[in-house]
């Protein structure tokens, strides 16, 4: 494994030499997802709230850094250790200006809370966050009462919030079939509302795993919402957040699904730590992608494990409730014995890059003959998979996912690797300590 940069800047791609199988064991990071929600509904929370195994990364650091511009006190004991001394309702800084980097899990939350809090703020991020849509989220947030501008092109950020007068409706409505993060993103502001609020969805809420952590960690802050499928949700009137004493970061699901997949293609077995079946992510089933493809998969408490040899067996399914871990199944694909087909995906093209289009020319460039749809990938692995470099887009699971391709014997260099700092900065560490060559 080599890289190259200029000095003092970030590595232009990173040279991965072709491997002959993958065997160990890595302790996960945290999950972003369950990092950053916890971080700030800590913050909302009446009480100390201590957080252990939060991720070291580039979107939790734009999370931190909001909260104590917004007056939240936090204390760092460690790696992944926090202590969060929470507002216990609106943040005390009523007046701030807020970069955000390409976090999504900390720009849509923040958002939605700060159209609640009563003050004037301004959130803005990198070019590609402000090509990320958050009209949907706006337009319910207006809808209940928020005063939300937008600073440039409708419907994406950056974003101007002015202070409302005034009581929040008591019902609203929010498109689900775009983002998750929207009703994830309105559901935690809502015990600002001071009413009780009704939020219907329309249209098919997709990721709905990454809602029910968003509902699982409000539980845990004392706050419970009513339910009625997936199509409605009430937060009550009276609803505050309360600091639970201690809560432990899971280790990432998504993360995990590179290092099993390695284990699939590479022999194994491969052990990921810090995770297991009873993980309230939903990237977790990517375990039955695994199975269905051919590899085993053993669980026990606070692990996962994985191994099996190419080729695998094609996949045809729908991924809408996994979209991370899909694009590890996408290259899994490539060492499969016929044509894999990825469904239901179109969430892809509003992530940090438009990753239907990007894994699309991506696997290409190994070889192999992709037909990419409105909503899904088809992919038809080649006899032998070609060397390639591979572009990355800026987006941390390019560069993790395509790391895979090295498993089939071939060099890959993967352009500015470093991009996996914004949920693994340790990522190309631990998946040379379990590769050989």
């Amino acid at each position: 494994m080599s890289a190259a940069s200029g000095a003092g800047a970030r590595a232009a791609f990173l040279d991965l030499a072709p491997a002959a199988g993958a065997a160990g064991a890595v302790r996960l990071p945290g999950s972003k997802s369950i990092s950053n929600r916890a971080l700030l509904l800590a913050a909302l929370a009446a009480g100390e709230t201590a957080l252990g195994g939060v991720l070291e990364s580039d979107d939790t650091a734009r999370m931190l850094e909001a909260l104590r511009a917004l007056g939240v006190a936090w204390t760092r004991h460690g790696d992944g250790e926090y202590v969060v001394d929470g507002a216990g309702g609106a943040f005390p800084v009523r007046a701030a200006e807020l970069f955000l980097g390409n976090a999504g899990t900390a720009f849509r939350p923040l958002t939605a809370v700060l159209a609640l809090c009563g003050g004037t703020y301004r959130l803005a991020g990198v070019p590609r966050m402000h090509e990320r849509p958050i009209g949907d989220l706006v337009d319910a947030l207006r809808a209940l009462g928020a005063k939300v501008a937008y600073e440039g092109r409708d419907g994406f950020p950056p974003i101007a919030i002015r202070p409302a007068a005034g009581a929040a409706a008591e019902s609203v409505t929010v498109r689900g079939d775009v983002s998750s993060q929207f009703l994830s993103a309105l559901l935690m502001a809502l015990p600002l509302a001071g009413v009780p609020v009704t939020v219907a969805v329309a249209g098919e809420l997709v990721s709905r795993p990454y809602v029910e952590i968003t509902l699982d960690l409000m539980r845990r802050f004392g706050v419970a919402p009513g339910r009625s499928g997936w199509s409605r949700f009430t937060v009550p009137a009276g609803a505050g957040y309360r600091a639970p004493g201690r809560l432990e970061v899971e280790g990432d699901a998504s993360s995990a699904s590179y290092f099993l997949a390695a284990g699939a293609i590479g022999g194994g077995p491969v052990r990921v730590e810090g995770v297991d079946g009873s993980s309230i992510q939903g990237d977790v089933r990517f375990i039955e992608v695994l199975r269905a493809m051919g590899a085993a998969v053993t669980l026990g408490e606070g692990w996962i494990e994985a191994s099996g040899r190419p080729p695998l067996r094609p996949l045809d399914a729908d991924l809408n409730h996994i979209p991370d871990a899909a694009m590890t199944a996408a290259v899994l694909a490539l060492f499969a014995d016929g044509p894999s087909t990825i469904r239901n995906v179109a969430s892809w093209r509003v992530k940090e890059t438009d990753r239907l289009a990007a894994m699309a020319t991506e696997l290409r460039k190994v070889g192999a003959a992709v037909e990419e749809g409105t909503d899904y990938l088809r992919i038809a692995p080649p006899p032998q998979l070609r060397p390639a470099t591979i572009a990355t887009y800026d987006d941390h699971r390019m560069a993790m996912c395509f790391s895979l391709v090295a498993l089939g014997g071939v060099p890959v260099r993967i352009e500015d690797p470093e991009c996996v700092a914004k949920t693994f900065p340790e990522y190309f560490r631990a998946f040379a300590q379990l590769v050989r060559t």
